[in-house]
């Protein structure tokens, strides 16, 4: 899902098969993918991490829930960039 040619300097996180079908199940991919290259990793790193099934269900609606929203980011406020009207170009 990464560009293999982006700029990002640390370690790109492969996404799980869950994480693909909750993205198309909630009709959220085109969010998921309109998000900076670095948003896109640290949701797959961060949710990869959890130690506790319950816990990666938690970060995994999290994610989904912000990518919904389209106005935050990790809890933080985000506001995406716009490229020609469309958003960030994946």
């Amino acid at each position: 899902m990464h560009d293999q040619g982006s700029t990002l300097k640390r370690p790109i996180n492969p996404m799980p098969e869950f994480i693909r079908k909750a993205l198309n199940e909630r009709a959220l991919m085109r969010a998921y993918l309109s998000r900076p290259p670095y948003q896109q990793n640290d949701y797959l790193g961060w949710i990869a991490r959890a130690k506790l099934e319950a816990t990666k269900l938690k970060r995994l609606n999290q994610m989904l829930d912000e990518l919904e929203s389209g106005r935050l980011y990790m809890k933080m406020a985000w506001k995406p960039k716009m490229r020609g009207g469309s958003g960030y170009v994946v």
